[in-house]
């Protein structure tokens, strides 16, 4: 993963400024992880449009060392029971922890329980509404 750009900091040698660019960042071994999905019905209008479901999803993302967790809710049309094409122009999202550390089963538990309100104030930011008593499909949890 060496780049060609110019060098911003004096390096005594070529291999020294990839090294510091490894360093930097983290070799590109990110690991993304869905530790929580679900469908469920909501209301959202979003560019003139209805939309019916939504997509909740919580993502680990980890690298060189470092977590962060993030929630993310895409609102999409769902007009029969068929369909589940996800747009991507209802998209709200939220990094909620950032940290030192690596994933945690103690941690994925806490912001489970602050799912739904967590949700709802990012929701609100599209004027949308999650009914979380009704999903659509079971929660896949990873």
């Amino acid at each position: 993963m060496y780049r060609t750009e110019k060098k911003p900091f004096s390096a005594p040698c070529d291999l020294c400024y990839t090294v510091f660019i490894l360093k930097r960042t983290g070799n590109g071994k990110m690991k993304v992880i869905d530790v929580f999905e679900c469908y469920y019905e909501a209301e959202c209008i979003a560019n003139d449009r209805p939309r019916h479901a939504a997509k909740v999803v919580l993502t680990a993302t980890s690298d060189a060392g470092m977590i962060s967790y993030e929630w993310m809710i895409s609102f999409f049309p769902h007009d029969d029971e068929e369909d589940y094409a996800v747009s991507y122009d209802a998209v709200v999202s939220r990094v909620v922890y950032e940290g030192k550390g690596r994933r945690s089963k103690k941690r994925d538990a806490e912001l489970m329980e602050e799912r739904e309100s967590v949700c709802d104030e990012i929701a609100a930011e599209l004027d949308g509404k999650v009914f979380w008593d009704r999903p659509l499909r079971e929660a896949r949890l990873g």
